[in-house]
């Protein structure tokens, strides 16, 4: 019996989260302290504390691990896919914001548009999946 707040996903989420999940997996390798030319190539500073960097890059790995566990399962909890939703468009919209502050290239939004695309996909199926039940 499953519970109520974790529902069967669709294909075409599931392949959404699987496509998150790997693109989390190499960005969190990408800050880690000695991808500097990931961040450079993605448009991200460099002189931050490694402490800084690992911190993100934990906390965008575990996400990754997240999105891959849900994948396979083919079930997810609502709140994580929230949770998700909402990082990812704050993630981009940081990087708008920055970029508008003249403080990154505009390859860091554009290579950021991703986290837009799945951001939106995420909130797509939490809409529908609640207007369903």
């Amino acid at each position: 019996m499953m519970r109520a707040d974790v529902e069967q996903l669709p294909s075409w989420m599931r392949t959404a989260l699987y496509a998150t999940g790997v693109m989390n997996l190499v960005a969190a390798i990408g800050f880690m302290p000695a991808s500097s030319a990931m961040r450079e190539t993605a448009g991200l500073p460099n002189d931050v504390h490694p402490l800084y960097l690992m911190t993100v890059a934990l906390f965008v790995g575990l996400f990754g691990v997240g999105y891959l566990r849900a994948a396979m399962a083919g079930k997810a909890e609502r709140l994580f896919i929230t949770v998700a939703a909402f990082g990812k468009l704050g993630f981009f919209s940081l990087l708008v914001w920055y970029w508008g502050g003249d403080l990154l290239p505009l390859r860091a939004p554009v290579l950021g548009s991703a986290d837009l695309a799945f951001s939106t996909l995420f909130f797509s199926w939490l809409l529908g999946s609640r207007a369903s039940n």
